[in-house]
């Protein structure tokens, strides 16, 4: 009996060290595409007033929740009776993230016309703010529903092959890790401006630490945006350029001689303005003509 119970503490410490040793390949794995949501959801939660955006992300951060409580299952079930359409699914996800990749390199080169945001300078009613609040919350929201489908199905492609137990776990694990890091680090980036106004009137004007630090804080705020938009761009290539590399065969000979992150860059880039081209043309197509 005793012998049984310290077999059965063995096995379970097995599969914890298992699923200690997959979580870190896996979080490394998802980590490109967290760049690219951290960097989304930092312009989504700015922008507010500054009492509503704690409120805002925790409402965009319970809606991540039931996005992986619904995209978890269908990913488990995927991978227990058509592995085949995880890999696809993974492959499509790479597609669509290569293709936002180039798009927003393709808006930063080519000059176009940017929409002018006509609420800034306008007084709204409560009723009018809290329904422009709750369409920025939505968009967010299917906006991580989108890339939680890419972080579960690129966590779930270092898991084939074990166990839905392990399976589950690591994927679940990366799964909330994700959600709590980005949204914990977005609720830290939305914050400084803040942050750096307490510290200003705390100096009382007067030049010290607080007054430099204050100031820092809210002249770094628009730059850190910024920079997380260039780095989830980044992210976003290498992420969809690496899944077309491991998942693709003609791929894996190409470019031998050149370090394999600049490589998975090279061919994300490419993937990505290939998509969108096709985008391009189809919009065309199916644009209404002027009488």
């Amino acid at each position: 009996m005793a012998g049984g119970f310290f077999a059965l503490l063995d096995d379970i410490a097995a599969l914890m060290d298992d699923v200690a040793v997959m979580g870190k390949v896996a979080t490394k794995k998802t980590a490109g595409i967290l760049g690219d949501d951290l960097a989304v959801n930092a312009e989504k939660a700015s922008g507010f007033v500054s009492s509503r955006e704690l409120p805002v992300l925790w409402a965009i951060t319970k809606g991540s929740f039931i996005n992986k409580l619904i995209i978890l299952p269908i990913a488990f079930l995927l991978s227990a009776f058509l592995p085949w359409a995880v890999t696809l699914a993974l492959l499509l996800g790479g597609v669509y993230l290569a293709y936002e990749g180039a798009e927003k390199i393709y808006e930063y080169i080519v000059p176009h016309e940017h929409i002018e945001n006509e609420t800034e300078d306008e007084n709204f009613s409560k009723d009018e703010i809290l329904a422009l609040e709750k369409d920025k919350i939505k968009s967010a929201i299917i906006t991580d529903f989108i890339l939680s489908i890419e972080i579960v199905i690129i966590a779930l492609g270092t898991v084939i092959g074990k166990t839905i137990t392990t399976q589950i776990m690591v994927v679940s694990f990366v799964a909330i890790v994700a959600t709590i890091g980005v949204y914990g680090i977005v609720a830290l980036i939305v914050r400084m401006d803040d942050m750096g106004y307490k510290l200003i009137k705390r100096s009382n004007g007067k030049k010290g630490l607080a007054l430099s630090v204050g100031t820092f804080l809210i002249n770094a705020l628009p730059l850190v945006i910024k920079s997380l938009a260039v780095i989830g761009t980044i992210a976003l290539l290498l992420v969809a350029g690496g899944i077309f590399a491991h998942n693709i065969d003609f791929l894996h000979g190409i470019l031998r001689s050149i370090p394999s992150i600049l490589k998975d860059f090279i061919i994300g880039l490419v993937f990505g303005f290939i998509a969108l081209i096709v985008v391009n043309i189809i919009k065309k197509i199916l644009k209404p003509k002027k009488k």
